[in-house]
Parts: C-alpha cells; sequence; structure tokens
C-alpha cells in the first residue's frame, strides 16, 4: 500500500526544516564591526585576532569601522542587525556606561560575549613639547592654571574621561577636555601639539612611546609594568588612587543574544583557539595587556562587575547622567 500523498509532503517538509536547522555555520563571510576608529587599541586588537580566526572559522570576517556616541553607533548598529551569528562587534568597554552617561539604553547585557581578549592598562602620555617630566608636574601645572591645559579624549565614558573623573576625586584637577573618535585620532592630535596630554590604553600608545613620539607619565596601576621600565605606577604620587585599582580597558567580541547555540559555539571554539596562538599573546602582553580569553558565563560576571565598579565611580565623581541605582547596578 503506498503512503499517504500529505503524509509524504509533511515528512518532506520536516527534512527541510531539519536540514535547514542543521546547516553548517558560517554559510557565508561574517562582518566585524569595530567601535572605534583606525589605530586605536580596540581596532589594533582587531586586526590583530582576526586573521587568526579565520581559518579556525572557516570564512572572511570584513572589518568595518564605525567610530561615534563613543561606541553607541557600532553597539546600536550590531544590535539592529539578524541574531543570526553574522554580525560580530568588536567592542570595548565604553557600552557598560551608556545608560547612566545617558548615551544608550544599549549595554552587553543586550549581546552574547563570544570572547573578552584581554584587559589593558591606562597611561598618561604628553606632547614632547610639554614641560612634564612626571605626572605630579603635569597636575601641579593644572593646578596653577585650571581649565588651561588641554586633554585628549574620546567621549562620556571613554577611557580618559573615567581615568579623568578618578583623578577629580583624589585631587584638584580641572583640564580642559578635548574630545575624538578613538584613541587613534587622539593620539595623533597629541603629537601634533592639538592637546597637551592623554590618558590611553598602552596597547594603542605602546608604538608611540617606544618610538619617542610621546612621553609617558605614568602607568594607571599600583606597580611598575615589565613593558614600561622606569615609568612610575600613579599611585606614587597619589597614593588614594590605589581604591580604584585595577582597572582598565578591555576588549571583547559580542554577538546580539538569541544567537542560535551552534552558531555561539562555534565563534567561541575559533576566537579561543584565536586568543590562544603564541604569538597573540605575546603582542598582547608586550602591550601590556592581561591576557583573559574568557567566555560564556565567566565573561558576563567580568561585565558585571566591571560595570557596577566603573558606573559608582563616576557617579561619586558627579560624572553620570544617573545613579546606577536606576539601572540596578549594584554597588561593588
Amino acid at each position: 500500500m503506498f503512503p499517504d500523498f500529505r503524509t509524504c509532503l509533511g515528512a518532506l517538509a520536516l527534512s527541510a526544516v531539519t536540514l535547514s536547522a542543521h546547516a553548517e555555520y558560517p554559510e557565508r563571510d561574517l562582518q566585524g564591526v569595530i567601535m572605534w576608529g583606525a589605530g586605536g587599541a580596540t581596532d589594533n586588537v582587531a586586526r590583530a585576532i582576526t586573521p587568526l580566526v579565520e581559518p579556525a572559522l572557516g570564512a572572511e570576517i570584513v572589518l568595518v569601522n564605525r567610530p561615534g556616541g563613543t561606541g553607541a553607533i557600532a553597539t546600536n548598529f550590531v544590535y539592529a542587525q539578524p541574531a543570526d551569528g553574522y554580525t560580530l562587534l568588536y567592542g570595548a568597554e565604553n557600552p557598560q556606561l551608556h545608560k547612566i552617561l545617558g548615551l544608550s539604553q544599549i549595554d552587553y547585557a543586550e549581546f552574547f560575549p563570544v570572547n573578552i581578549l584581554a584587559r589593558g592598562v591606562a597611561v598618561i602620555v604628553a606632547n614632547n613639547d610639554t614641560p612634564w617630566q612626571s605626572f605630579e608636574d603635569l597636575v601641579a601645572d593644572a593646578q596653577s592654571r585650571p581649565g588651561e591645559i588641554k586633554m585628549g579624549a574620546t567621549g562620556p565614558g571613554g577611557l580618559p574621561h573615567v581615568v579623568g573623573s578618578m583623578l577629580q576625586t583624589v585631587t584638584d584637577f580641572q583640564v580642559t577636555a578635548v574630545p575624538f573618535d578613538g584613541e587613534g585620532p587622539g593620539l595623533t592630535a597629541l603629537q601634533g601639539g592639538h592637546v597637551d596630554f592623554m590618558p590611553a590604553g598602552l596597547s594603542a600608545a605602546g608604538e608611540l612611546i617606544r618610538a619617542g613620539r610621546v612621553r609617558v607619565l605614568a602607568v594607571v596601576n599600583t606597580e611598575e609594568l615589565e613593558a614600561l621600565p622606569g615609568v612610575a605606577p600613579i599611585t606614587e604620587s597619589f597614593p588614594d588612587f590605589e581604591r580604584y585599582l585595577p582597572w582598565g580597558p578591555f576588549y571583547g567580541i559580542f554577538v546580539k543574544e538569541g544567537t542560535p547555540e551552534a552558531a555561539r559555539d562555534t565563534l567561541v571554539a575559533a576566537f579561543d583557539t584565536a586568543a590562544s596562538d603564541p604569538g597573540f599573546v605575546e603582542l598582547m602582553e608586550n602591550n601590556g595587556n592581561i591576557m583573559m580569553n574568557i567566555a560564556g558565563d565567566e565573561a558576563v560576571e567580568f561585565l558585571n562587575q566591571w560595570q557596577s565598579v566603573t558606573s559608582w565611580i563616576l557617579h561619586e565623581a558627579g560624572a553620570s547622567e544617573v545613579s546606577p541605582e536606576e539601572f540596578d547596578i549594584p554597588r561593588p
């Protein structure tokens, strides 16, 4: 006896759905959206890790820079794309502060952390024509002429903004912030004398420091860094800064929440392989970064802790638009 025609059609339809659900990922190239401009720390990390990911992933990742809004433009763009694993956000720490700064209602809670590659250490660098030989010299000069010294910045919630807010809680430090679309453009302006100094990630400023194109005044750390022998930690002159440390930028890859588990697992494995590459590890460590290479729940825990600490720092410094309590961000 022949099977019922409608039964056959139903079986064929079910088979098609099953095959579709188990289609190999990725079936096409991916887009990687970098939230900062060319030459900055996030851009440098993205372009170092991606060639190592592509062989493990079996697909190309086309990188594009979408700077602006202290990372909000790129974050909102990726959030607006389908949750299919084909649009990656190469991000830094900034979205974790967007809510309290009134920049956006979207933070990393709306994304799955594929990999938090590393956290960085901030440095304070100055134009070579400035007279300061230490960070203490800079602070003394700023106190003698409030608001006259120009600081390179990247907008509200950017690394310079956070470090500047920390400083304002431990000493009188009034400078004029000049915003740029990322650390790369800011450091270029610093070399040209358009600004006088800038807090920046060591991974962005490291080559300029080694080449003697900018002068490093301090590391935002409690100890001297092996990568910068002889450069004093900021706590040497300002011991009260220690309560904020360790602190620094971080670099990660994210996909929109709701991305299929199979795609997430494939991405996690590919980025884990790439982040374990000895050449990449050496590059990151040489730039003063601390390797993390974490994903999933471990990464979420790190992101929540970073958000809690930094949000309350900014709020206590009077730099937030609203209290972290309004977004259920707990005190650290």
